[in-house]
């Protein structure tokens, strides 16, 4: 792709260039409110209407950040997710397709909190403070989800890279993952895959189609329902479809009404109920998609039309068992691990330490925290219990993984099991949690084992949780420690959750401030369902006292 030379940068001298950067913002994009705003886990978040002056400074950000990257390609992805459809958001991907640096957080906070007028000071000053050549290209990767606002937000970020004189690709509407994939496979030169939305595609269906020369296979049947949540990943899937063919039938629901309404991995997973306007028959194996397709949640009803919900902990428990049979059939000796937040189910984490012996490591919530320990593990899978998630080779283990697929001194089973462990890694989206790509790695996995979903289903038994979230007036008077399992502000609070929490067996709960709104959430597990809605109650009201509850007290489950 073209890059800007030195000399288009020098048709401006850098001080004009910020004198440019503020007139447009105060003509264009003028700040909109005086209320700070913060960079968070899914980037800045709020109601669409905010959000022009935001979009407008991450443009620039995006420029400066692909400068301090010697001219590596940034990506920047305007979506609000499973928020509601007034909302909207934005994010910047870094060059390997991980979410932004920590740093670089603050920063982004900073820039877009600033007055209009001391705009221009504020982006010498990061200039400065990070020692950025300013001679350094600058590119970016922009994509945007099916959100009615997300076309005028899009001009605002372009206008930003465009005041600071950056280059930009514009992949239209797109997922999610698909931004983060064609941002590394730029910065890889290719090496990852074709740096295009076409690219994507093929180099998952072809992967796909290649571990399964039969569909069926046991118990398994390759047909899904697939729930869109109206947004990007329906789109997404059509194009799926017509390269899957045979391989995987996909019946389509929730194509184009309001985004996110009753539909989508979040209402399932927080409703715990099939989303709306889906046909189900019994054991019909159901998958549903966020906004930005970058979440997945299975699940099915039974012939008594009881609800089953194979969330994130399942789909890792699934392809940690499956990537730890591929190793022993292999001989590789590779370093598997699987990483989980506090939300997983604590009946998948004594599943998985005790009965698949493979190791489990807990962080905060957030992609970007169980990316990052990930990384340590030759092999990490990790997924929150919200179906968000993703596998990560290490380049060490890639090498071993091809070198014996062709080693002659292993056994033929060996080289066909290093072959596959090969190919499984090309079904997966290994830069971010990718929806699609995951579904895919599910059915992979499935189809060689000949399960169905009930099947799966009986791995091992989901303790009875439930979620609340209590609106506060402040939410960062709640902090917490131990991977947010346990609270150390107010004080007091966690000391009446540990009592609560006692006088249930197998009880497990905790509270944490949400990143993007003034809420804190609640979670709660016990060995019946019952028990489980009351404990989420009790700690739900504990929570209103001690940090400041607004609006209506919880409620009592009736």
């Amino acid at each position: 792709m073209p890059r800007p030379s030195i000399e288009d940068h020098c048709i401006m001298s850098v001080e004009e260039l910020y004198s440019q950067a503020t007139s447009v913002a105060l003509k264009q994009h003028p700040k909109q409110t005086d209320k700070e705003i913060r960079y968070g886990t899914a980037g800045f978040r709020t109601k669409a209407d905010m959000l022009d002056s935001i979009m407008y400074r991450m443009g620039l950000l995006a420029v400066l950040r692909s400068k301090i990257k010697q001219g590596a390609s940034i990506g920047v992805m305007i979506t609000a997710s499973h928020n509601p459809q007034p909302d909207n958001g934005v994010k910047l991907v870094d060059p390997q397709g991980e979410m932004l640096e920590a740093a670089w957080e603050a920063i982004a906070t900073d820039l877009v909190n600033v007055s209009d007028a001391e705009l221009g000071q504020k982006l010498k000053s990061i200039v400065e403070s990070k020692g950025i050549q300013w001679s350094n290209p600058a590119h970016t990767v922009v994509g945007r989800d099916t959100r009615p606002s997300s076309p005028a937000l899009l001009r605002a970020v372009l206008d930003g890279i465009a005041a600071l004189k950056g280059e930009v690709v514009d992949l239209g509407i797109v997922s999610t993952p698909i931004v983060h994939y064609v941002v590394t496979c730029i910065n890889s030169n290719g090496a990852y895959g074709q740096a295009s939305e076409e690219g994507y595609y093929k180099k998952l269906t072809d992967a796909f189609k290649k571990l399964r020369p039969e569909p069926t296979n046991g118990n398994y049947q390759p047909a899904v329902k697939f729930d869109g949540a109206n947004g990007v990943g329906a789109i997404m899937m059509r194009r799926f479809i017509e390269l899957l063919g045979p391989s995987l039938r996909v019946e389509m629901y929730n194509e184009s009404g309001e985004l996110n309404h009753q539909c989508g991995a979040d209402f399932v997973k927080v409703q715990q109920r099939p989303a709306e306007g889906m046909t189900l028959a019994p054991h019909a194996r159901c998958v549903s998609v966020d906004g930005d397709a970058d979440r997945i949640i299975y699940f099915y009803v039974d012939d008594n039309e009881k609800f089953h919900m194979l969330d994130g902990d399942r789909i890792a428990t699934l392809v940690a068992g499956y990537l730890r049979e591929l190793l022993e059939a292999s001989g590789l000796q590779l370093d598997l691990g699987l990483v989980q937040t506090a939300y997983a189910n604590g009946s998948s984490t004594k599943y998985i330490t005790e009965q698949l012996h493979v190791p489990v490591a807990c962080t905060p919530t957030g992609v970007k925290h169980l990316h990052h320990r990930a990384v340590d593990f030759d092999i990490g899978v990790y997924f929150e219990a919200n179906g968000h998630g993703t596998v990560v080779f290490s380049s060490a283990a890639q090498r071993k993984i091809a070198e014996a697929g062709a080693d002659p001194s292993l056994s033929e089973s060996q080289r066909a099991a290093a072959g596959r462990l090969r190919d499984v890694m090309d079904v997966i989206n290994q830069t971010v949690g990718d929806a699609i790509s995951d579904m895919l790695l599910v059915e992979t996995v499935l189809h060689a084992r000949g399960w169905s979903i009930a099947d799966w289903s009986a791995a091992y038994s989901d303790l009875p949780n439930r979620q609340l979230k209590v609106s506060v007036k402040d939410r960062t008077v709640v902090t917490t420690t131990d991977a947010e399992r346990r609270c150390v502000t107010p004080d007091g609070l966690q000391a009446e959750i540990d009592t609560l929490v006692s006088k249930q067996p197998q009880g497990r709960a905790f509270v944490r401030p949400s990143g993007t709104e003034d809420v804190v959430r609640v979670y709660a597990e016990a060995e019946t369902r019952t028990a489980a809605d009351q404990l989420a109650y009790q700690v739900a009201e504990v929570l209103y006292r001690y940090a400041g509850g607004v609006g209506p007290k919880p409620t009592p489950p009736q």
